[in-house]
């Protein structure tokens, strides 16, 4: 073997002079704290190449002998390295391999695995070396390997056996965290599930990283016996023992993008109905929904995060809602764009894990310390997160997704544990209505088992309703059937070897259902506009903005009426219109993108927050759950009771028992309140506990209304 502790010192000592005095120095200031001196994998093949591929098949031993190397290693300080620690970074691409490539051969071998961290335990001092007291006061020091604590079978001086006592201030101990690394979402394909790795982290590259994290941890691949009960059995389990971690950039830069892949983006890009062509390789095969598709397309290529010299932070992420009745493709679409998303994590409201959609602190099985678990919302950090059923979401994940939506981090504070996870994403999320079919005349929060307050923070809201059209049907029927015929022919010629339909047949058949862009390159499209465009408003554009703001905003003839439009739906328009530009691969906003999304956001505005009985637009309907005219007639109403409370209350004295129905009714005449709407008001005041009912056909309302 050429690699010895003397071969070491002189690499150090000609490759890392400028880092050995650093270390120096920093042992001088934080004594214990951070010996590490982080090591280029090239440098060491540089120097012998011998060396490094000793050092990627017999890692234990070289590294011993490069730590050897390393704290004998002179600096102009004169500071003894005792405990520095080398840690090797860079590995060859022959050493990087995915988990669920992991085989035998690659146990007790120095390997890099990529991933993203999906739970991490809190950092906990480690025994390496335990120092044990006897009766007679005698110190015995036994070192520790495995899980379990190793006692002296006996005393070294007074040879008396048990009864030892652990003295942890004479003992040697490291800091140690356990991780567990997952596969990339975005990576699996089909029916796969994506497999997982625990990682063993000590010393000073613990508390580095946190749930969300993408990263290269490179280090010693180690297989443990499996137990069932107390039956150790012949399958191993793996592990890896962390050398170093290389915390990743996120902004898609793990799809790689090749000369030709750049090449074919830029041929796209000067189609001149690019946005089109991508409208019509979302969901070729679901017929329809053109504005709900153009408003996807922007949402994957995503508005400009922004970070403003005060520290505030504007999110880029674009959210949209889909509601509608039952079989109208909701879920369909949602796994459709995750299949073309170049980073995306699909759930369901119920979620798949104790972590739900957002994330939560567990116990780990492996040793009882609590985890943080990362849920979907962090995993889907700078990309999309797809929710299906968001409607029947856990309720502890609801107040955690106020949070993600705007500020777009997730808060933890559980047993101890006090952390801030980052979820800038997206979100694409579909509802039913919770009583079957979605009514147009109905307000939508009270038809969706979701606050107002958390509905207000989608940009765009879309209605999804199967009402009957013959025209609509008989176009939705032909398209859904020529799918499936195609379909048919396509197994018939993967099965038979005789067909009737030869291959030009069924593609020209499948044109119009197969996308015009070819969703890899679809996706690496996406990744390239948001890696390296960042458009500008143009002046037009803004000063577009600012027109239609005002003139929405002018529209409320009074302070009575309704307001159609707020802040938040302007910050709304320039976030899609940023996305715009982003799909042509424009670095300037232009009129025409501002006119585009205007006409999105209005159509979206005009089906779910339409207020019939003014005919206006009102976003209260959207952002308090009640319109300006539904509020105005609650107050009416709520003073109708009051005053006849007082009448009565003067009148009758104790025999009174609340306000009798008739009366409300009759005033509320006089006001303009029909019995009906009369009679929606007290059924929304009663549930909403603000009136009761103390005999029937009766109301009072509740002290402090």
């Amino acid at each position: 073997m050429h690699s010895q502790g003397s071969l070491w010192k002189e690499f150090f000592e000609t490759y890392y002079p400028g880092e050995l005095n650093r270390l120096a120095l920093r042992v001088m200031e934080n004594g214990t704290k951070e010996r590490s001196l982080y090591v280029n994998f090239m440098d060491v093949y540089t120097f012998r190449h011998e060396l490094a591929d000793e050092l990627l098949d017999y890692p234990d031993k070289v590294i011993d002998h490069a730590r050897v190397g390393l704290q004998k290693a002179d600096n102009s300080l004169g500071v003894e390295l005792e405990d520095a620690e080398p840690r090797f970074y860079n590995l060859p691409i022959s050493r990087k391999i995915d988990i669920r490539d992991l085989r035998s051969e690659h146990v007790g071998r120095l390997i890099a695995v990529e991933g993203i961290v999906r739970k991490i335990t809190e950092v906990r001092p480690k025994l390496i070396e335990a120092a044990f007291k006897c009766p007679e006061g005698h110190i015995t020091k036994v070192f520790q390997e495995g899980n379990r604590l190793r006692e002296p079978f006996e005393c070294g001086e007074c040879k008396r056996k048990g009864n030892f006592l652990l003295v942890p201030e004479l003992s040697k101990m490291v800091d140690s965290q356990r991780a567990k690394v997952q596969e990339y979402p975005e990576n699996l394909r089909g029916g796969e599930q994506p497999q997982t790795l625990d990682v063993f982290l000590e010393g000073d590259v613990t508390g580095k990283i946190n749930p969300g994290d993408r990263i290269i941890i490179n280090g010693v691949l180690r297989a443990y016996m499996r137990r069932i009960g107390h039956q150790k059995t012949q399958v191993m389990d793996m592990s890896l023992e962390c050398i170093s971690i290389e915390i990743l950039d996120q902004e898609y830069e793990e799809l790689e993008i090749t000369k030709e892949d750049e090449d074919a983006i830029l041929a796209l890009k000067e189609d001149p109905d690019i946005f089109q062509k991508i409208i019509r390789s979302i969901a070729p095969s679901i017929y329809g929904y053109e504005d709900v598709k153009r408003s996807i397309t922007l949402q994957l290529f995503s508005g400009i995060p922004k970070e403003l010299p005060d520290g505030t932070r504007i999110r880029g992420d674009i959210h949209i809602l889909l509601v509608g009745d039952p079989g109208v493709a909701k879920s369909q679409l949602l796994r459709y764009v995750h299949r073309i998303a170049p980073r995306g994590v699909y759930t369901t409201g119920k979620g798949t894990t104790y972590a739900g959609l957002t994330a939560t602190a567990v116990k780990d099985e492996f040793d009882g310390r609590w985890t943080l678990e990362a849920g979907a919302l962090v995993m889907a950090d700078k990309g999309i997160a797809l929710i299906d059923e968001i409607d029947k979401m856990r309720s502890d994940d609801v107040g955690a997704l106020h949070e993600a939506m705007e500020q777009q981090t997730v808060s933890i504070a559980k047993a101890g544990i006090n952390a801030i996870l980052k979820a800038r994403c997206a979100i694409l999320a579909a509802a039913n209505p919770k009583y079957g079919r979605f009514d147009r005349y109905i307000p939508i929060g009270e038809q969706i088992d979701l606050s107002p307050t958390l509905l207000s923070r989608f940009d765009l809201i879309f209605t999804l309703t199967d009402e009957p059209d013959e025209l609509r049907d008989r176009e939705i029927a032909n398209h859904i059937l020529r799918s499936h015929y195609i379909g048919e022919l396509i197994e018939r010629s993967k099965n038979i070897v005789a067909v009737d339909h030869p291959k030009e047949v069924i593609e020209r058949k499948s044109r119009e259902i197969i996308p015009e862009i070819e969703p890899e390159l679809l996706r690496k499209y996406i990744a390239y506009a948001k890696r390296m465009v960042f458009p500008v408003l143009s002046d037009e554009a803004r000063e577009r903005l600012v027109e239609f703001y005002i003139s929405m905003r002018n529209s409320v003839k009074d302070q009575k009426s309704a307001i159609p439009i707020t802040a938040r739906q302007l910050e709304a328009l320039v976030r899609l219109a940023e996305a715009s530009a982003r799909v042509r691969l424009s670095d300037v906003i232009t009129l025409s993108d501002v006119e585009n999304v205007i006409g999105v956001v209005e159509r979206c505005l005009r089906e779910i927050a339409y207020d019939p009985e003014t005919q206006q637009i009102d976003i209260d309907i959207l952002a308090v759950g009640t319109s300006k005219t539904q509020r105005d007639r609650i107050i009416t109403i709520k003073e109708i009771i009051r005053n006849l409370e007082r009448e009565l209350s003067s009148e009758l004295g104790k025999s009174y028992r609340g306000v009798p129905e008739e009366e409300i009714f009759r005033r509320a005449e006089d006001q303009g309140i029909s019995r009906d709407r009369a009679r929606e008001v007290l059924s929304k005041l009663s549930k909403n506990g603000e009136v009761y009912q103390p005999k029937s056909g009766h109301y009072r309302l509740m002290e402090g209304w």
